[in-house]
């Protein structure tokens, strides 16, 4: 058995070990957007009924407008990491390959399934009997970003030996340029993962997409079975991905710089991240971690990066200058 994952979000464990009210911790350990977007209304019959066909149509139709997938109409799922869970399924033992560092519940799913995956820091380091190539881009935590030609020359490498590439764009929202989604219908060995709740702040939902080509998505839909999505879930997302999202982006785009000028001010160096969070390189980050703790301000560290700190986006100026006060309070 492999241990747990520790991730971010765990404000109840933290007020249990340094004190204080859950509610009035300042969480930044997560990479969600702390402004969740204004909830439209929902149809008494969505909570009444098993979610309905047209419920579903609904949500995949606006899905493919969002994510521009062309043909391919994306499958909601009940969040990305029940996807993950279905990856090993997908492959041989030996056959995976994740690039890495990166989130570290793709390793662990193949692991449970006795079947561990290769961990590669570099498409450089594959090997002809890897298979199922699974990159996430951005990346988590680190922002590593591979561009649209590469991994599309990547997928027809694999496709040669029949092989898979997984992409998986959690944080993609903020750089649609950068997605594979709109070439996905013409990639046949293609899998894109695609998480609904970080950008629109609403990760509580639990919602995410699967992009790929018809046969890919229906082993997926089989796996999952029936009623896997809810039916608010559904209809939040035909609504909200149907809306402008210029005023979340831009709302994002100010709470990043904000946060940045805030390290900045405390002499942080900042080596990677994406618009929903800044990773810190820190000798201290161990210190700085417990110090922000008992500040009751909840930070993500890492077990095989101890130098490494990620902050999530704060809400407001108000928390802006919370962090900030407590980070000053560390180099006094």
């Amino acid at each position: 058995m492999t241990n747990r994952i520790v991730h971010g979000g765990g404000v109840t464990a933290a007020a249990r070990l340094y004190g204080g009210c859950p509610e009035d911790w300042l969480d930044l350990s997560t990479g969600i957007n702390p402004n969740p977007i204004a909830l439209p209304d929902i149809s008494v019959s969505a909570w009444h009924r098993l979610p309905d066909q047209h419920l579903v149509e609904r949500a995949r139709e606006a899905a493919r407008t969002y994510y521009r997938s062309g043909d391919i109409l994306p499958l909601p799922v009940p969040g990305t990491q029940s996807v993950i869970q279905l990856l090993p399924r997908l492959g041989a033992a030996g056959s995976a390959a994740i690039l890495s560092p990166t989130y570290g519940e793709y390793a662990r799913a193949f692991a449970l399934a006795g079947m561990p995956a290769a961990k590669i820091t570099g498409i450089g380091d594959l090997t002809p009997g890897q298979r199922l190539v699974i990159a996430v881009n951005p990346n988590n935590p680190d922002g590593r970003a591979l561009s649209v030609d590469l991994l599309r020359e990547l997928h027809d490498e694999l496709q040669q030996r029949d092989g898979m590439l997984l992409v998986d764009e959690a944080f993609g929202d903020m750089e649609p340029e950068s997605s594979l989604a709109p070439y996905a219908s013409s990639m046949s060995n293609l899998i894109i993962f695609r998480s609904f709740g970080k950008f629109f702040g609403l990760a509580g939902l639990r919602l995410g997409f699967v992009i790929a080509q018809a046969p890919i998505l229906e082993r997926f839909e089989d796996w999952l079975g029936p009623w896997a999505v809810s039916g608010p879930a559904l209809s939040l997302a035909a609504s909200l991905m149907a809306g402008d999202t210029t005023t979340i982006r831009n709302r994002i785009l100010d709470r990043r710089s904000a946060l940045d000028a805030v390290l900045r001010q405390a002499k942080l160096q900042v080596a990677g991240g994406t618009g929903l969070f800044t990773l810190v390189a820190d000798d201290r980050a161990s210190d700085i971690y417990a110090h922000l703790c008992r500040h009751h301000i909840l930070v993500r560290k890492f077990d095989y990066a101890p130098n490494w700190l990620r902050f999530g986006l704060a809400p407001d100026e108000a928390a802006d200058r919370r962090l900030a006060g407590a980070l000053e309070a560390y180099s006094i």
